[in-house]
């Protein structure tokens, strides 16, 4: 395989991956509730670092504990974390992958408030409440975006004492960086909002903050949406071009980041991420855990939950898709960014198949793939392209059942078709359960907040 670009070793700046795959961002609810990882956690994690990848790209981790998107998801807000994370980190090196942290924060698009953001409007760049599921928010404050940006530059720092191999800056699919880049929700007057430079300033605020405080040897890659397609409530602005991302992401390398990763969506989930089947008749059983966090959450569940009002949220959802392929559904936007940068450029969006990864490679036209659900289906996909495999045998066939059981139930495929039975795949579920070493738990004596 020495000739096949999958295989090939991807350099950054000051990082090299054996391999140009990455296990992208997927969440689950893993973790303690003051944000302390878990065996779990890494259990879930070395599964993929086992089956192959070059990196890991962590699950979505908040830099304050006001940040996260659903209650049990491993936080890097303070101090005495480290040595958790260290050893996370040591779990995944043994299987000669790399561990990049995504630094994120909610904004206003938190799912399952937790006890520290219950019944308050959580901070956004706007007042205005998210249009899908009608989650509050308000307008952050300078002196308020000030002091996140040094907490994202901080728990940068934190990621690196702890001998992980870079961090991610999630400013794409809906968060909070999202929340100030896109036309199509950025309300403000002040410097942070109106002109792009402004909307992209606390973005780049974070990148430069995070230079002066790890320097220039750590790596740093930014999380894009090529394009906002804001519009899934029709009346709304469609958001970012990608002419505008182009020029964010020219502004992102400019400032200091090592490597740009390529998605697309003003929301998390959205009709083009992931690509696939919405199956309705799981959303009833899993959404109710979210109609208290938005207002608009009773509406949203009473549409999944009888059968002669589904058609009309799936007009809705799968009209922005038209006939887009699940696979490499945003390779294009992601190889027009390539062409004004002169880093790397990662692409998510449903790869599955070595022929179309191992194509989009040798073209040039992106550098690495990130890829989730497909991974989730089979944690050594990558083998199985080794292997000369096109796909494997029982493919992830993007029903999206992993991602609609997850405000309930454990991060898993839950697609019955891929098992010998049903009895199988739960067992395969709760495999991450099963204690595969001892993590040893730091004393909380001088815990930094």
């Amino acid at each position: 395989m020495s000739d096949d670009m999958i295989f090939s070793p991807l350099a950054f700046r000051s990082l090299t991956l054996k391999n140009r795959v990455l296990r992208s961002n997927i969440s689950g609810r893993f973790d303690n509730e003051d944000g302390s990882l878990t065996q779990t956690r890494i259990n879930w994690e070395t599964k993929f670092a086992a089956g192959g990848v070059g990196g890991i790209i962590s699950s979505y981790v908040p830099v304050l504990m006001e940040g996260r998107i659903i209650a049990g998801y491993a936080t890097i807000h303070r101090d005495d974390f480290i040595p958790l994370w260290r050893s996370l980190g040591e779990a995944v090196h043994a299987h000669g992958a790399k561990y990049i942290v995504q630094l994120s924060h909610s904004g206003r698009q938190m799912d399952l408030p937790g006890v520290h953001n219950q019944h308050q409007p959580t901070p956004s760049s706007t007042s205005q409440p998210e249009t899908l599921h009608g989650f509050l928010c308000r307008a952050m404050g300078a002196g308020e975006i000030r002091q996140l940006v040094q907490a994202f530059a901080r728990a940068a720092w934190r990621a690196r004492e702890a001998g992980l191999d870079g961090v991610e800056l999630h400013a794409a699919n809906g968060y909070l960086f999202t929340q100030f880049l896109s036309s199509g929700i950025n309300d403000r007057k002040d410097l942070y909002g109106g002109s792009l430079r402004n909307r992209a300033r606390f973005l780049l605020d974070v990148i430069a903050a995070i230079r002066e405080t790890v320097g220039r040897d750590f790596h740093l890659q930014v999380k894009l949406s090529a394009v906002d397609h804001n519009n899934i409530i029709p009346w709304e602005g469609k958001g970012n071009t990608l002419a505008d991302t182009v020029q964010v992401a020219r502004w992102c390398e400019a400032a200091g980041a090592d490597a740009l990763h390529v998605s697309t969506g003003s929301l998390f989930p959205h009709p083009l991420n992931p690509p696939g089947d919405l199956p309705l008749e799981v959303l009833a059983v899993t959404y109710d855990a979210m109609i208290s966090s938005g207002i608009h959450g009773f509406r949203n569940f009473l549409l999944f939950r009888y059968p002669a009002l589904r058609p009309i949220f799936r007009w809705l959802w799968f009209r922005l898709k038209g006939d887009r392929d699940n696979e490499a559904i945003s390779l294009n936007e992601a190889r027009v960014i390539k062409q004004a940068v002169s880093i790397p450029v990662i692409s998510t969006g449903g790869y599955q198949s070595a022929s179309v990864v191992r194509g989009a490679l040798e073209r040039g036209d992106i550098d690495a793939v990130a890829i989730a659900r497909s991974l989730v289906a089979n944690n050594d996909l990558v083998e199985h392209w080794r292997a000369g495999l096109e796909q494997p045998p029982r493919p992830c066939t993007y029903c999206n059942k992993c991602l609609l059981n997850a405000p309930k139930n454990p991060m898993g495929c839950y697609e019955e078709s891929r098992y010998d039975s049903r009895e199988q795949m739960l067992d395969e579920v709760m495999s991450i359960y099963r204690t595969r070493g001892a993590l040893a738990i730091p004393p909380v004596d001088g815990a930094a907040a």
